[in-house]
């Protein structure tokens, strides 16, 4: 039995939904020794997010972003919080409705996600 505990830095993105795990999982080479167990990733910026969307066709991350922005607008005029500019008080939102965390199954050194499945982060 193994425990791996890391603490990763991700390369700064632009704004919108942004694949991520092939980051992850060059940034953590023991998942190849796990025959069975869990990946549990926690996202520690109060204005990102975590999800498990499309990994094949970017469109789909490109909609996500569209509707959030449409869910979710800036500038709106009940909006205190807006100190690092429009998009401020938004992202907190986002990040709150999509969340910060994920637990993924591993078997045999691999993420075990559906054909279609990659793990995008919101920024």
């Amino acid at each position: 039995m193994i425990w791996v505990r890391k603490s990763l830095s991700l390369k700064p993105r632009s704004r919108g939904f942004h694949l991520i795990d092939n980051e992850i999982v060059n940034a953590i080479p023991e998942l190849s020794q796990c025959s069975v167990g869990l990946l549990h990733l926690f996202l520690q910026h109060t204005s990102a997010s975590l999800t498990i969307n499309e990994n094949a066709d970017p469109t789909v991350r490109m909609d996500m972003e569209s509707h959030f922005n449409q869910f979710v607008p800036e500038r709106q005029p009940y909006y205190r919080h807006d100190y690092e500019g429009d998009d401020d008080m938004p992202a907190h939102i986002k990040s709150s409705i999509l969340g910060v965390a994920l637990t993924i199954p591993v078997e045999a050194g691999r993420l075990q996600m559906g054909t279609w499945q990659g793990i995008p982060i919101h920024a």
